[in-house]
């Protein structure tokens, strides 16, 4: 994947990944969010995923860094004791086998008026053709946002529905009455 600065920058504006919040990033293979995380100030990041390959990367690149922690295993079965304000899946969502009960479970994981994002940094088409192409193991095709909208409005507001030609984005708040 090419990494495009103004697009992630974007996505993360779109977001409201700012100075102060908390952040939980879903797989986030080798942290490459994370420079951006820290660019913008936040309070912390924690950033979790599956592969430990992937995570060992992300801790030698973030090793002395206080704000960050990474963390190896799997996000549906993440119980942290905390909340979060802000929570992003990026270049990642086809990974996950089952779209209702992960945006289920994020929901549980973020603050009231906490803000989740799901994005990718390229078109719904071109991931859909990248991993027919380059990764056989991943049989879930991105479905389109107004698709992925519908099974978030059972648990958050969505805010932000992006699926063109350059990005893929939903955004979703946690209202106060939503529990």
């Amino acid at each position: 994947m090419v990494r495009n600065d103004r697009i992630i920058n974007t996505i993360l504006d779109n977001a409201q990944v700012n100075e102060g919040v908390e952040v939980l990033d879903v797989a986030c293979g080798t942290g490459v969010l994370i420079p951006y995380y820290l660019e913008r100030q936040v309070a912390a990041v924690t950033a979790i995923d599956l592969s430990e390959k992937m995570c060992a990367i992300a801790r030698d690149k973030f090793l002395t860094e206080e704000k960050v922690t990474i963390i190896c295993g799997d996000v549906n079965e993440f119980n942290p004791g905390q909340l979060y304000d802000r929570i992003v899946v990026y270049n990642a969502l086809p990974h996950f086998p089952d779209d209702c009960q992960l945006i289920s479970k994020l929901a549980e994981l973020l603050r009231e008026n906490g803000r989740l994002t799901i994005a990718h940094g390229m078109s719904r088409e071109r991931i859909n053709n990248h991993h027919r192409n380059v990764s056989p193991e991943i049989k879930k095709p991105l479905k389109p946002a107004i698709q992925l909208a519908e099974i978030m409005t059972e648990f958050l507001d969505v805010q932000t529905v992006i699926d063109n030609e350059e990005m893929y984005q939903l955004t979703a708040t946690k209202p106060a009455d939503r529990r």
